[in-house]
């Protein structure tokens, strides 16, 4: 039986976050093994990257969620008892739950409801002398999935349910006062959920037939029962949390326009060409950096002994950057996506394998649509220009954006 390879440390956790992004693939072109095990949070855990691994990984017959995200991660970006943390008959009615929202239709109509907003708000920013395009965009989704969602939402709770959404999404693998925000936003937002899911149930609160506020409070469990109110609230979070996410996804693609002009007018003559940018968005920059799981039952893999209950991690970033998947990965290539078949396992930003019964994440679709939207709007709907800044991009920050949040300025309407 083969060894797997152990990283040096008598505790990994403070290198894997000063590494960020990079941990898990640093150490395996180091150990020339796409495995390798460390000790993180004091707890052995197995670390992977590569198409094989994500097939593996999404193997429910191999792997169960419950129990492997850390409790920090639940308290702060997922919430405890969500989706993300089920297995067997609990994840396929929730999950059901979830897809049932993302028809085509659905999916199309809350693109649009982002693009209106979009261009309602290019007057105001043509008045400005400088915007920051990332807490911009975070606000025009907050208030696009709200209205979809069913989720009333007055002009002055904006600022503050964005703000809170954010410190969810960036607080996962902080420490110290970003991690707290995390917390606190956390609990202030099941708090929020957990009312509007109460008022439905009691009639006091309209919900359109479908929207998602209205499917959440209404969802029984396997066993048919309805969602305790916190459950429900942290569904209604998992479909708002994600969506505002898509911001960093957006800010992302005016990164790449910026530093390859060449693709504006190319993105602009074809949807297909769109799509090709937009995938390679997804696989070229930092989203999440790992999946986690843990091992159901003790099994052999490539000589390797998994045993039961360890935890393992999936690199998502470094799956995407495997140059046996991508070749020159550290290029910026929209084109490798032209005539490209779909593959579950090889392209993970959001999670590999089946939408409908397994791990990925059941808005992918979404982003994608709001990506599109938003490059549309980057391209067409207005012209602006990009002063000098900081660009740069840390692969040691989790989640990561450009240090600027991308700024500019002279916006003007084209359309």
């Amino acid at each position: 039986m083969a060894t797997i390879p152990s990283d040096r440390l008598p505790d990994s956790t403070v290198a894997f976050l000063r590494s960020g992004y990079r941990f898990v693939g640093e150490r395996c072109e180091r150990y020339g093994s796409d495995i390798f095990q460390a000790r993180l949070l004091l707890e052995r855990t197995i670390c992977l990257r590569g198409r094989e691994a994500a097939e593996l990984f999404y193997n429910p017959e191999r792997f169960v969620r419950a129990g492997a995200l850390p409790r920090r991660g639940q308290r702060t970006l997922t919430g405890v008892g969500g989706v993300q943390g089920l297995d067997g008959a609990a994840h396929r009615v929730r999950k059901a739950m979830f897809m049932s929202l993302m028809t085509p239709t659905a999916v199309r109509h809350l693109g649009q409801l982002f693009a209106d907003e979009w261009r309602a708000r290019i007057p105001t920013w043509e008045s400005a002398d400088r915007i920051v395009l990332y807490p911009e965009v975070g606000r025009l989704l907050t208030r696009a999935v709200c209205a979809w969602a069913g989720v009333p939402l007055a002009e002055r709770e904006v600022d503050r349910r964005t703000t809170e959404l954010h410190a969810m999404i960036d607080s996962a693998a902080a420490l110290g006062p970003r991690h707290l925000r995390g917390r606190l936003a956390r609990r202030a937002g099941e708090r929020w959920a957990g009312d509007l899911v109460e008022r439905v149930r009691a009639g006091t609160l309209p919900a359109p037939e479908g929207s998602a506020l209205r499917v959440i409070a209404e969802h029984h469990d396997e066993q048919g029962r309805p969602l305790p109110r916190r459950i429900a609230a942290v569904e209604l979070l998992n479909v708002l949390r994600p969506t505002v996410a898509v911001d960093r996804f957006a800010v992302f693609a005016a990164l790449a326009l910026h530093d390859h002009p060449a693709w504006r007018q190319e993105v602009r003559g074809s949807d297909d060409v769109a799509e090709q940018f937009v995938q390679e968005v997804r696989r070229y920059y930092p989203f999440f950096p790992v999946a986690a799981a843990r091992v159901r039952r003790s099994f052999e893999w490539r000589g390797h002994h998994f045993p039961q209950g360890r935890r393992v991690l999936l690199d998502l970033y470094g799956t995407d950057h495997h140059p046996a998947l991508w070749p020159e990965p550290e290029l910026f290539r929209p084109e490798r996506f032209a005539g490209w078949r779909e593959d579950p396992f090889a392209l993970v930003p959001q999670g590999g394998g089946g939408h409908l019964t397994g791990h990925r994440c059941a808005g992918e679709w979404i982003t994608i649509e709001l990506m599109k939207q938003a490059l549309a709007m980057l391209t067409g709907a207005m012209r602006y220009d990009v002063p000098p800044q900081d660009l740069s991009v840390s692969l040691r920050r989790m989640p990561s954006l450009p240090a600027s949040g991308f700024l500019v300025t002279g916006v003007r309407r084209t359309a």
